[in-house]
């Protein structure tokens, strides 16, 4: 299976050979030619510009999109979803992912082969089968809110090339992901801000890290609050119906739903009881929707950057598949600040 393939017929100046003729680390190199060494990291002048000096003495180009996969394999990048992508519930998540991984790959002149062999077992795909065609790509991105560690283990171990989108908790595992933890975090300091002291979160029944890095931002920012009371619980069907009524009986004044359509579906159920959003209960939703005018309801709402996402991790796995290169441990698990978008459906309460 195919993993790092340099062209050997041909002797060039690599980043690590400038790095050894400028007494600097690859990766500071790696920082100057991307154009970071200034605005995005603290390094000195006179370092960047020692780099810049071996890099003017030598026949480097440094024009990472034109070259980066050069002589690399076939060119080809795999895509995995351990989700079945193409159904209607499942364009808004995966989209804006595969837009951004599309533009990216487009970028540097390479194709994209979507492993749809993979049999699907209870909703989910399983990357290890026998009529597994992994070997066809040089490298694979993998997506999906749950994956599976064994197989994720079973990667690493073989060497094979990959980036995660999404953070991930098994070791040696790149990744590019989103700091949901953070962003819920602001959003609940934002609530409390208002006024609000009783909260209700209702999040997925899933064990995926995004769901849970929301789940831990949440209840540790509110853990500074001691006046901060909270209900908790996982949606764990299609019928919202009965967790509304322990919402309700609850009586929080600001509810948190990690799924924008379960957010929805609450709202409706909330009105039809006489409640009036945001007037009597605030909403707040920690996921986006890809398809504008989607939902009815401008909620606020946690915004992350999943275009993006899907560019940045097919850029990390360039990175990794050149011979030129090699990313820093720091560089090969990510994650991207998590945009809010303030939508209409959080206020102070009545009762502040």
């Amino acid at each position: 299976m195919p993993t790092r393939m340099a062209n050997p017929g041909k002797t060039k100046m690599t980043q690590r050979r400038i790095a050894e003729l400028a007494g600097v680390s690859q990766a500071t190199v790696s920082l100057v030619l991307n154009g970071k060494a200034d605005a995005e990291v603290r390094i000195p002048a006179s370092t960047r510009q020692r780099v810049l000096d071996v890099i003017a003495g030598t026949s480097y180009v440094a024009d990472p999109a034109a070259r980066r996969l050069a002589g690399v394999g076939n060119k080809i990048l795999g895509v995995f979803t351990y989700e079945p992508a193409f159904p209607s519930a499942s364009i808004d998540f995966y989209t804006p992912l595969l837009t951004g991984i599309e533009a990216e790959a487009e970028k540097l002149g390479c194709d994209l082969l979507v492993f749809t062999s993979a049999p699907v077992e209870n909703s989910r795909r399983r990357l290890f089968h026998e009529n597994n065609r992994l070997g066809l790509a040089d490298g694979a991105l993998l997506l999906g809110r749950e994956m599976d560690p064994v197989e994720l283990q079973r990667l690493v171990a073989m060497d094979f090339p990959f980036v995660a989108i999404g953070r991930r908790d098994v070791d040696g595992v790149p990744y590019v992901g989103v700091d949901y933890a953070t962003g819920t975090a602001l959003l609940a300091r934002r609530a409390y801000d208002l006024g609000h002291r009783r909260f209700a979160l209702l999040h997925l029944d899933s064990t995926g890290e995004s769901g849970l890095d929301r789940q831990r931002g949440f209840h540790d920012e509110l853990a500074t609050h001691p006046d901060a009371r909270v209900w908790t619980g996982p949606a764990t069907s299609g019928n919202l119906a009965p967790i509304w009524r322990s919402i309700r009986d609850f009586a929080p004044t600001v509810v948190f739903v990690e799924s924008p359509e379960h957010a929805a579906e609450l709202a409706r159920i909330a009105r039809d009881d006489g409640v009036e959003i945001p007037r009597d209960l605030s909403v707040v939703v920690l996921g986006e929707v890809a398809v504008p005018d989607a939902l009815a309801t401008d909620f606020t709402r946690l915004s992350p950057p999943r275009v993006r996402l899907g560019a940045e991790a097919v850029i990390l796995l360039s990175r990794m598949l050149d011979p030129d290169d090699e990313p820093a441990p720091a560089e090969l698990r990510r994650l991207l600040d998590c945009g809010i978008a303030d939508g209409a459906t959080l206020v102070a309460p009545v009762t502040a």
